[in-house]
């Protein structure tokens, strides 16, 4: 890893834990946002603040991207693409349309550059103490090469096989946390309509065949109150869209990822598209006249282990 210079694009919530869990003291580190006020979370001397994308390519053997949208994945690379050199390495890090990754990633090729997906899944708390998981696709020397970079940012990496596959399993895998978090919202609203204590209902969800990731982190928020995933209803909304645009190209009826997309939607239109994903069981409060909160519960998520070493899954 000390040979490779490392360029990354995009300190959103997300992407700024992962820059900062490549700092070493031997790592060039070159960094561009849009928003250049997000360079004031850097310090170190080998640190270097672009204001102008080319220097990312000028400058760096591995670019890293983690942006909103492929709109902006898009945007960005073509940017690039003028500039790329002979063996680069872009790592894409986003939730994105498989389709346009691909695409995008046949003209990087094109170039001489060479192309990994490497979406993460898991939570805003462990990307920020380095144990989050990633999905990784593409030639599997591109991943070999990359593996050093991708466990200093996360814990259990999968090698997914070929570029789309973890673009695909990325969009699954959120659907299914959206979905789930629709559950969430109602099994909470009838318990406490049954006037049963809603930590105790944690609890019991907890050590049932109902449990799951989201139960064990977003339904602490909500019954905090604070509702603080750090993840926000305009990016469900776009990961649910891309979802059952996969089912639609392929004519595969998915009839809980339409309600699933039209309660989002509506979510969205109501709360604001900056508002928590996990805000969506205030439409259940409000509808029932009932305030979901337990004591001792978190207002923020926080991953309390230490740096796991990065290890490839099978």
């Amino acid at each position: 890893m000390n040979k490779e210079t490392i360029g990354f694009i995009g300190l959103g919530n997300v992407g700024l834990k992962l820059a900062k869990n490549l700092l070493t003291n031997k790592t060039k580190l070159y960094l561009f946002d849009i928003n250049s006020k997000k360079y004031s979370n850097f310090s170190k001397k080998n640190v270097y603040k672009c204001y102008d994308i080319k220097l990312i390519s000028s400058n760096c053997s591995i670019i890293i991207t983690c942006l909103p949208s492929p709109h902006s994945i898009k945007k960005v690379i073509n940017s690039l693409l003028p500039h790329v050199k002979n063996n680069q390495l872009w790592i894409e890090m986003s939730t994105t349309d498989s389709d346009e990754m691909i695409k995008l990633s046949k003209l990087f090729i094109k170039k001489g550059g060479k192309v990994l997906e490497a979406p993460i899944t898991g939570g805003e708390h462990r990307a920020k103490s380095g144990n989050i998981s990633i999905l990784a696709a593409g030639n599997k020397n591109s991943f070999n090469r990359a593996m050093p970079i991708l466990s200093k940012m996360g814990h259990k990496i999968l090698y997914c096989g070929k570029l789309g596959n973890a673009s695909i399993l990325k969009i699954i895998t959120n659907y299914l946390a959206s979905l789930h978090l629709l559950g969430i919202g109602e099994a909470l609203t009838v318990s406490k309509k049954y006037k049963i204590d809603l930590g105790l209902v944690y609890n019991a969800i907890k050590i049932s065949s109902g449990n799951s990731f989201v139960n064990e982190t977003e339904t602490k928020v909500i019954l905090s109150g604070s509702y603080d995933v750090g993840f926000t209803m305009d990016l469900v909304n776009k990961d649910i869209s891309l979802f059952n645009k996969l089912a639609n190209e392929l004519n595969i009826s998915v009839s809980l990822g339409k309600i699933t997309n039209k309660k989002f939607k509506e979510a969205m239109k109501i709360l604001g598209k900056r508002a928590f994903s996990t805000s969506i069981v205030k439409l259940l409060e409000k509808d029932n006249n009932i305030k979901l909160r337990a004591k001792n519960f978190p207002k923020k998520l926080i991953d309390f282990e230490n740096k796991r070493k990065g290890i490839k899954i099978n």
